[in-house]
């Protein structure tokens, strides 16, 4: 690093990333600066200053070697400049490295790029021995260039009719196997039961046991049957994931023909499909689910990959209305406090940074529309005061074997749900501690539903208890 400080920027030959400029610790970023935060891991004998600076470099405008078109841009704005290096705290060998991009190296409204732009091919980096993007501060300037979900929070409860408590699904078990017709009873006793929702999995399609066709018209024969019943505005989640853009197209109108409100996606089909169906359903009039299918191959591992509260970021650019993102209590990886900063990314206007839930920059989302997080993967009636008190009303919780697995049946593991989660509102409502007076307000609401009383008899006791392997680096100090 000494002897390379003395030759000049555009010396030929092979240079260091640090001496053509992309650490850069006098920056001063932008407002209008897109800004991401990477733990980098160097390889033995890497200085971590170089490190940082080739994750600028080769998430931007570098090369391996000094290349002479640079001087035909305007290099030193178009760079991206590590302008902050911290050690993780109590991870030696890991830092934190804060760059800087100039927003015009980005296409407008575009996830796909910004993604194929920052994490293209560093990540492959051979000097690094593992690197994860944690965080992201998105500029207004490129906010306002997306249109965001289709309908968002507020107006999905004015379209259902549904005010002041969480919506209540379930994921239809087995997710694979049944009959379109059995299928469609499933969708039809949830409903009936006291569901606001049911929902296709991620890996149920168009297989051979059950055409997609078929499926959507006895899901929606069981949907409209139980609105007929109770009253109450239902929806099945139609999932329109295929191998085209071609298919989902024709699975989504479809849906639309059948008069659902709804339809879902994977995350498998990609960014620019994703961000394609959102513009069908906002052009719809359809809500828009989700599914975060394969997250955790890069979003779990804690040294590695993209941290989901990155993805969920790009989702709500993208424009969702619904999203997976985690139960801290179920069958689900998920810290609290990583989980407490997802749903607020998800739901609220003004993130400030807060390093005890893992944000890392304060995120201005300019009144683009909140999505609704959904809590779904091993939770049951037992735990609804917990979910109440971690999520608050904002949140779609899914029930899925703790619906269909119920004893007595799939409408009395429907009915357990909802009167649960009525009885927790209520409670929480007269200003009661949910946390430790919400066992007894269930047991209480159980001395009148003989289906509540068997949901906990069942599942009471169950719990996943395992160390989540990506909490925040900053442990709170403890206080009097």
């Amino acid at each position: 690093m000494a002897e390379e400080s003395t030759r000049d920027r555009w010396d030929p030959g092979v240079q260091s990333y640090a001496s053509m400029g992309y650490y850069d610790p006098d920056y001063e970023p932008e407002d209008t600066d897109v800004l991401a935060v990477f733990r980098v891991t160097p390889q033995a004998g890497v200085d971590p200053i170089e490190a940082a600076a080739a994750v600028a470099g080769e998430s931007s405008t570098a090369t391996w070697t000094v290349v002479w078109t640079d001087r035909l841009t305007a290099h030193d704005r178009y760079r991206g400049k590590c302008y902050r290096l911290d050690e993780v705290p109590g991870r030696p060998g890991e830092y934190f490295a804060y760059v800087a991009y100039d927003l015009d190296l980005f296409e407008e409204g575009s996830i796909t790029n910004l993604t194929s732009s920052v994490i293209g091919n560093v990540f492959g980096f051979k000097p690094l021995a593992a690197l994860r993007l944690e965080d992201m501060r998105i500029p207004v300037a490129y906010v306002k260039t997306f249109p965001g979900p289709p309908h968002g929070i507020v107006t999905e409860r004015e379209y259902l009719n549904k005010y002041g408590r969480p919506l209540l699904g379930a994921t239809v078990k087995p997710k694979l196997g049944l009959s379109a017709r059995n299928y469609g009873r499933v969708v039809y006793e949830a409903c009936r039961g006291g569901l606001d929702f049911t929902k296709d999995d991620e890996n149920i399609n168009s297989q051979p046991f059950m055409r997609w066709r078929d499926r959507y018209l006895f899901a929606m024969e069981g949907v409209n049957r139980a609105i007929a019943e109770t009253g109450e505005l239902k929806g099945h989640y139609l999932n329109v994931t295929a191998a085209t853009m071609e298919d989902m197209y024709e699975r989504a109108e479809f849906a639309r023909s059948l008069g659902s409100v709804i339809i879902m996606m994977d995350l498998t089909v990609g960014y620019t499909a994703m961000q394609s169906m959102s513009k069908w359903a906002r052009r719809n009039g359809m809500l828009l689910h989700l599914h975060r299918a394969g997250h955790s191959t890069f979003t779990r591992q804690k040294t590695h990959g993209v941290s989901f509260r990155v993805l969920a970021k790009w989702c709500r650019l993208i424009g969702v209305d619904h999203l997976h993102a985690g139960t801290v209590i179920g069958k689900l990886e998920g810290d609290p406090n990583t989980v407490r900063g997802f749903y607020d990314t998800l739901r609220e206007n003004h993130i400030p940074a807060d390093a005890g839930t893992g944000i890392f920059f304060d995120q201005d989302w300019a009144s683009l529309p909140g999505v609704l997080p959904v809590a779904s993967g091993g939770i049951h009636a037992g735990q609804m005061h917990q979910l109440l008190d971690l999520f608050g009303d904002d949140v779609i919780l899914q029930f899925g074997g703790g619906t269909i697995g119920h004893p007595m049946g799939i409408a009395a593991g429907a009915e357990a749900n909802r009167v649960a989660l009525e009885a927790v509102v209520k409670a929480r409502n007269e200003g009661r501690d949910l946390l430790g007076e919400g066992p007894a307000v269930l047991r209480e609401a159980a001395r009148g539903c003989r289906s509540l009383e068997a949901a906990l008899a069942v599942w009471g006791e169950v719990t996943f208890e395992y160390t989540s392997t990506d909490a925040p680096d900053a442990v709170p100090t403890a206080t009097r």
